[in-house]
Order: structure tokens, then C-alpha cells, then sequence
């Protein structure tokens, strides 16, 4: 069995794997001082969960971009799962070309999500990743990762009008029954939700436009099923698919091996 983590800024999402098929699928936290040992003990809870134990992992995947976990998750691997794990950008490379300056520069998540998008998905594509940013990422038709765009994530830019804005109290990001609010929580759900539909299919055209073709826009990240049914330009919500990349991209590297 194959544990694949994908490390990110506000979480961790951890995917196991047999074969091809995802067998169970867990959300923790990043906490940035955690150490090996706190890994093992949460990571053998989530897996006693669905009846494994850690001894059962054959392998891990990892791709990271907050550096103060690397060491412990390394250390989790190699003292409670006996392997040396493949991480992308260290040890494990992605198999498509990097047309970025430096192409070091790119997060090791959003390579893992174009080489996905292109096999599973096919090229050109544009992938539209709801996280602690938001960040956009274009596939070129031979497969090659061409670039992006950053822009703050939904989360953080709550936390900065909620900071600002005295008068503003947190409400849960759902729906609201009609776009213009006859409340002002109604109106915070109206701005965020319609707003940020409207930031992607302006970035997501002018990304056409660039590319050239009909690339497929695939959603992913925690927001994405709320997001994206009300933009006109998202074709497809594909919430693992950072994780069913670094599957993908474990097995074809452990073949070639």
C-alpha cells in the first residue's frame, strides 16, 4: 500500500492507495512543530480507522511546501513505516517539461496537479486550485507546464476583512438565496462566493486566450464544489487530484525503476 501526503500551508491530505485505487482519504492540519512520533501516532489512528496498521504502508509519496515539516515527515517514513519516502522535487522528479524561471520556483503541488491534469485529464489544461491561495496553472498541449497566477486564497482574504472591518462577523461560507444580501451576512456570502466565481473565469479566459486550443479548466482544493458550479468557465471538480497524481506519478516512476 502507497500513503500519499500532499503538504500544504492550512492542511495535509493524505491519500492511501492500493494499486491504482484510493482506498481511504484523511484531512489533517499542518501543524509546523509536529514532530515524527505525533505524525505515527495520528497517522496509525486514521488508518485503524479503516482496519489497517502503519506496518501495512509499503511506500510513501510526498510532495511539500512548507519546509518546517520535511524533516519530521521523513523521519515518520523511515522509523515508523521502515521506507524512504519519494518526495517530488528532491528524490522523485515529474516527467513534464518546466517552461518557468527558475523552474525550481514552482510548489511541488502545482507541478504534481499539471502532470495530473494532463494524464488524467488531458492537455492543454488549466487547473484552478482553491487552497490557502488560489492559484492558477496552465498546461500546454505537448504536456509542458507553462506557468500560472497567484492570487489570495478565499480563506485569507476572509481573515482580512473580518480583521479590518470591525462591524464584520465571521459567517459560514455557503450559498446565499439570492445574490444581491438582505442581510449582511448574506452580503459577505454574495461577495465572497460570486466574487471569486468571477475572479476565475476572468483569469481563465485570458488563459485561453494565451494557450490557444480548448483546454480543459479543472477545479481542485477544498472550495472547489462550492466555487465552481457557479462560474461558466470550470468544467470539471476534481478534488483528489493532487493526490491521485502523486499515486500516478509513484507507480510510473516505480515501473521505470
Amino acid at each position: 500500500m502507497l500513503l500519499a501526503l500532499d503538504v500544504g500551508n492550512t492542511n495535509i491530505s493524505i491519500g492511501l492507495y492500493e494499486g491504482a485505487e484510493r482506498r481511504a482519504w484523511w484531512r489533517l492540519r499542518t501543524e509546523r512543530e509536529r514532530t515524527a512520533d505525533e505524525y505515527a501516532v495520528m497517522l496509525a489512528g486514521l488508518l485503524a480507522l479503516d482496519g489497517h496498521r502503519l506496518h501495512d504502508v509499503s511506500a510513501a509519496v510526498v510532495a511539500n511546501v512548507v519546509p518546517p515539516t520535511r524533516r519530521p515527515l521523513a523521519e515518520f517514513c523511515e522509523r515508523h513505516l521502515r521506507v524512504t519516502p519519494g518526495v517530488v522535487g528532491e528524490n522523485l522528479a515529474t516527467p513534464i517539461p518546466v517552461r518557468y524561471s527558475p523552474p525550481t520556483d514552482v510548489g511541488a503541488d502545482r507541478l504534481v496537479n499539471a502532470f495530473a491534469a494532463a494524464r488524467l485529464h488531458g492537455a492543454p489544461a488549466v487547473i484552478v486550485d482553491f487552497g490557502t491561495a488560489t492559484t492558477f496553472d496552465a498546461v500546454a498541449p505537448d504536456g509542458a507546464y507553462v506557468g500560472g497566477a497567484i492570487a489570495p486564497g478565499i480563506g485569507i482574504s476572509l481573515d482580512a476583512l473580518f480583521r479590518a472591518a470591525a462591524r464584520l462577523q465571521r459567517v459560514d461560507l455557503v450559498k446565499p438565496p439570492q445574490v444581491i444580501g438582505r442581510t449582511t451576512v448574506e452580503s459577505v456570502q454574495s461577495g465572497v462566493l460570486y466574487g471569486f466565481a468571477g475572479q476565475v473565469d476572468g483569469v481563465v479566459r485570458r488563459f485561453r486566450a494565451e494557450l490557444g486550443g480548448a483546454p480543459r479548466v479543472i477545479a481542485t482544493g477544498g472550495l472547489a464544489e462550492l466555487i465552481a458550479p457557479e462560474t461558466e468557465t470550470i468544467d470539471t471538480v476534481d478534488p483528489f487530484l493532487t493526490l491521485e497524481g502523486l499515486s500516478l506519478l509513484w507507480r510510473e516512476s516505480h515501473c521505470r525503476s
